[in-house]
């Protein structure tokens, strides 16, 4: 009765319109074209021209507002071997007043440090969880108070592109999510599974003074898991408290999570290991784990001809897995964002140890690892984009 109501209550205050909203529709249009440049120590052929320097994304974003209701989508297209085209968001909002909002369609999940819990170009280890900067089809409610911020969302399923009854998820997404892979190599996908019907919410206490602010909150997610092979429903859920700090030119980024995907899968698949999908290529992980992360920044203004500033920081993240027979993953980024005009270039200095994108052995680094994934790895990462 609860998620029926929310969504009743959504829609019916969502139609309301006050006589105060504005007569003439708002535009606004935008976007990304970004370049990529990286030389990773596991791969000796890129080593051996001194790295590879290439296309990474162009992206276009759509805002509108008209008496109230308000559009917000953003869709990315990247090279093929990375999903091609994809929308990471596209939603339908309104404001009720300044602190209370309804978003309604591809929005962010309402879990953990927002917009993002990292500083760096490659996030922090959640995202690779699902648990950073993910987005899901669904309703959020969010109000915006002077001590307390809080979010309320239900979201009937991740992206879905396939509306058939058993249909794998699509690998060409922006954030992961649990999906289908081939376990045992007969060419077959496995561990099909898919998220369904959960529910968030998230909140935050805010305290401080105008030179130094804190936020201290904590979130909670909980769904269904359908596996598409058993028709079995299991769940899944997410914990977290997290912590930010803003003083004046440093800021301080601090969460603990704690996870468990419980998947119905057929008797002859594993159930401690799980599917996630993103970016054209999906791979394994432990189905249960808590993570730590832990980020620092410290602007510095300059003025060297366009470049005005210069962020330098320093993102560590943590993986603890519940399987004792699991290698830890652990991924540290240090590095420096240059702002020049509409031009943000990020400077990473990335290492890792079972890291999928930091590894030759993507598809197990964040399950059980392996020889090659526990070993240290570096990659040397400039991502250049014009911000329009």
């Amino acid at each position: 009765m609860f998620f029926k109501s929310f969504i009743i209550g959504c829609i019916s205050l969502f139609l309301i319109q006050y006589s105060s909203a504005q007569d003439k529709p708002e535009i606004d249009i935008g976007g990304a074209l970004r370049f990529n440049y990286n030389l990773s120590t596991w791969k000796d052929g890129q080593k051996s021209r001194g790295g590879d320097f290439g296309y990474d994304v162009f992206r276009i974003n759509a805002k509108a507002k008209y008496k109230g209701v308000k559009l917000n989508a953003e869709y990315r297209l990247y090279a093929t071997g990375f999903g091609g085209g994809m929308l990471k968001q596209g939603w339908i909002g309104y404001d009720f007043n300044e602190k209370n909002n309804l978003q309604i369609g591809l929005t962010q999940v309402p879990f953990g440090i927002t917009q993002y819990n990292s500083h760096n170009w490659f996030f922090s280890i959640n995202y690779y969880a699902g648990l950073e900067d993910d987005h899901d089809m669904g309703a959020k409610f969010s109000h915006k108070g002077e001590k307390i911020d809080y979010a309320i969302a239900f979201f009937k399923n991740a992206e879905e592109m396939s509306f058939g009854s058993y249909s794998d998820h699509s690998d060409s997404r922006y954030s992961y999510d649990i999906a289908s892979k081939d376990w045992d190599g007969d060419g077959t996908a496995d561990l099909r599974n898919k998220e369904v019907n959960q529910l968030n919410g998230k909140i935050n206490y805010k305290f401080g003074q105008e030179n130094i602010k804190h936020k201290l909150g904590a979130s909670a997610q909980y769904g269904g898991v359908q596996n598409l092979d058993t028709e079995k429903m299991g769940n899944h859920y997410a914990l977290a408290v997290h912590y930010e700090l803003n003083a004046r030119k440093f800021d301080l980024k601090a969460q603990v999570s704690n996870y468990k995907i419980d998947a119905k899968n057929p008797s002859n698949e594993p159930r401690n290991i799980a599917a996630m999908t993103a970016y054209g290529y999906p791979y394994f992980i432990a189905t249960e784990a808590t993570t730590y992360t832990l980020g620092v920044g410290y602007n510095i203004p300059v003025e060297w001809g366009p470049i005005s500033s210069i962020q330098i920081y320093n993102d560590f993240g943590y993986v603890d897995k519940a399987e004792k027979n699991f290698e830890e993953t652990i991924m540290n980024v240090t590095g420096a964002l240059i702002t020049a005009g509409n031009v943000y270039t990020y400077v990473d200095f990335a290492s890792g140890k079972n890291m999928p994108w930091l590894n030759p052995d993507f598809d197990n680094s964040l399950a059980q690892g392996s020889s090659t994934s526990g070993d240290w790895n570096l990659r040397f990462n400039v991502n250049i984009g014009y911000y329009f």
